[in-house]
């Protein structure tokens, strides 16, 4: 996985946004958001909130969404699942 990756998950929204930020400040041009599911609004969260109010400089650069097909945990079915990758860059 790539080092500029923030994977968006089940924990606060400003959590992810702190991550963003500092792989911004440590001299990364470009973050790629990436979530699944029902995270995928809390990426769309990140990423203006990250472009809007802390980071005025960083720009949204691409979107792209995909479905994947995931194995259920209880029945063991397969089952597809939205994803989204949100990528920032200078």
């Amino acid at each position: 996985m790539d080092p500029n990756t923030v994977l968006i998950g089940q924990k606060p929204v400003m959590n992810y946004v702190l991550a963003g930020l500092t792989l911004i400040q440590n001299g990364s041009d470009s973050v790629s958001l990436k979530a699944r599911g029902r995270a995928i609004s809390k990426a769309v969260d990140v990423a203006q909130i990250i472009t809007k109010r802390f980071a005025t400089e960083i720009d949204i650069k691409n979107i792209e969404i995909n479905t994947e097909v995931v194995e259920s945990r209880e029945t063991g079915k397969p089952s597809n699942v939205s994803s989204i990758e949100i990528q920032l860059g200078k």
